[in-house]
C-alpha cells in the first residue's frame, strides 16, 4: 500500500523530530563533557555547561525536533505519528554506541530493529487524513457526540485519580500518576493536531485565529501540558526512569491511538487486514522500546524497582511531550548517560 502526499510528509517531520531530538541527548552529553574539562563539572555542582557552545547547540536541536513532531501532527493522523516517537530512542543510542563509547547490548541492538520494523509496517499503512479546509471542521469533530462521551471519562477519570488515589496510592503505585499523564496526553495530542491544523491553514492563506475554536485549543494545550509535566515528573522522582518511560509509552500511545480514532475516526476508510496490520506494528514497536529499556539492566540483579508497581527511589525526572522524552531534572547538575549497561543509565540531560 503507498504513503499519501500528507502522510509522507507528517512522516518525514516524524522521523526528522525522533532525529533531531535524540542527537540533541549526545550534542548535550558532549558539551557537558567539554565543559568539565575547563571547570567544575555538571556533577559536582558547577555550571560551566553555560557557557558551552555544544551544550546551547543539544537545546537548540532538541526545540528544532519538537517543532518538527508539532507540524508532523498538521499533516499526518496520530496513528502514525505518535508510535514514531521511539524513534528517537533508536537514535540516541545508536549515537551514544558510535559518538560516546557506551555499548549496545545485542539484545538493545534487536530492540532497535523491533522498533524500525514497528514503524515501516505503520507507516506503510497508515490511513489517509480527510481533507480539512477550516478549524471549525476540527470543533465540529470534537464535539461529536463520541469524542465528547470520551472526553468526559478522561476528566472524570482524572479527577478520581488526583483527589482519591494519588493522596493513598501515588507514592506507592507508578500507575496512578502515570494514569493521569497517559489521559491527559491523549486529549493534549488532539488539541496539539487541531492547532497544527490552524497553523498550517493559516500559514497557506486562509487566517483561523479570527476563530475562537484555535484559541480554545491552545488553552487546552497549554493546560494539559503543565497538568502532564506536573504528574509525570512526580511519577519520574518517585520510581525507577528505566521502568516508567516504557510503561508511559505505551499507555501515552496506546490512548492517543483510541483517542484519534473516536474523533477523526481514522480507520473508517480501511479494512480489517491494514488495521491489523497497524496494530501489529504498533505491537512490535512496543516489544522493541521494552527490550531497550531492559537492556540498560543486563548484568544487574533484577531489583524491586523492575516490578510494574515499583517501590520509590530517587532517580532523575524527564518529561515527555506528545511524543518525546525531555530531560527535567531532579538535580539540574546530573551529569547524562544514556544506554549502557548500568542502572543508573537513565536518560539525563
Amino acid at each position: 500500500m503507498g504513503v499519501s502526499s500528507d502522510n509522507l510528509n507528517g512522516l518525514v517531520l516524524a522521523v526528522s523530530s525522533s532525529f533531531f531530538i535524540g542527537s540533541s541527548f549526545i550534542v548535550k552529553k558532549k558539551g557537558l563533557k567539554k565543559a568539565g574539562l575547563n571547570g567544575l563539572r555538571a556533577g559536582s555542582g558547577g555550571y560551566s555547561y553555560l557557557y558551552e557552545p555544544l551544550w546551547w547547540a543539544g537545546l537548540l536541536t532538541m526545540i528544532i525536533g519538537e517543532l518538527a513532531n508539532f507540524a508532523a501532527y498538521a499533516f499526518a493522523p496520530a496513528i502514525l505519528v505518535t508510535p514514531l516517537g521511539a524513534l528517537s530512542i533508536i537514535f540516541s543510542a545508536l549515537l551514544a554506541h558510535f559518538l560516546l563509547n557506551e555499548k549496545l547490548h545485542i539484545f538493545g541492538m534487536l530492540g532497535c530493529l523491533l522498533c524500525v520494523v514497528g514503524s515501516i509496517s505503520i507507516a506503510l499503512h497508515a490511513p489517509q487524513e480527510r481533507a480539512i479546509e477550516s478549524v471549525k471542521q476540527v470543533w465540529q469533530l470534537a464535539t461529536q457526540p463520541g469524542f465528547i462521551v470520551y472526553t468526559c471519562f478522561v476528566l472524570i477519570m482524572v479527577l478520581i485519580l488526583i483527589f482519591l488515589f494519588v493522596p493513598k496510592y501515588g507514592q506507592k503505585h507508578m500507575t496512578v500518576y502515570i494514569g493521569i499523564c497517559s489521559l491527559m496526553g491523549s486529549i493534549t495530542v488532539m488539541s496539539v493536531k487541531a492547532l497544527g491544523i490552524a497553523l498550517k491553514l493559516t500559514f497557506s492563506g486562509s487566517n483561523q485565529f479570527k476563530y475562537f475554536q484555535t484559541w480554545f485549543f491552545t488553552v487546552v494545550v497549554v493546560v494539559c501540558c503543565v497538568l502532564q509535566m506536573d504528574y509525570l515528573n512526580k511519577a519520574l522522582d518517585t520510581f525507577n526512569t528505566a521502568v516508567v518511560s516504557p510503561v508511559y509509552y505505551v499507555m501515552f500511545t496506546s490512548l492517543t491511538i483510541i483517542a484519534s480514532m473516536i474523533m477523526f475516526k481514522d480507520w473508517d476508510s480501511q479494512n480489517a487486514s491494514q488495521i491489523a496490520t497497524e496494530l501489529c506494528g504498533f505491537v512490535t514497536i512496543l516489544s522493541g522500546t521494552f527490550l531497550l529499556h531492559k537492556t540498560k539492566d543486563m548484568g544487574d540483579d533484577m531489583s524491586p524497582q523492575s516490578s510494574l508497581f515499583a517501590s520509590p527511589n530517587t532517580e532523575p525526572s524527564i518529561f515527555r511531550s506528545p511524543n518525546h522524552e525531555v530531560p527535567i531534572f531532579s538535580n539540574p547538575n546530573e551529569e547524562p548517560h544514556i544506554f549502557t549497561n548500568s542502572k543508573s543509565a537513565s536518560r539525563k540531560v
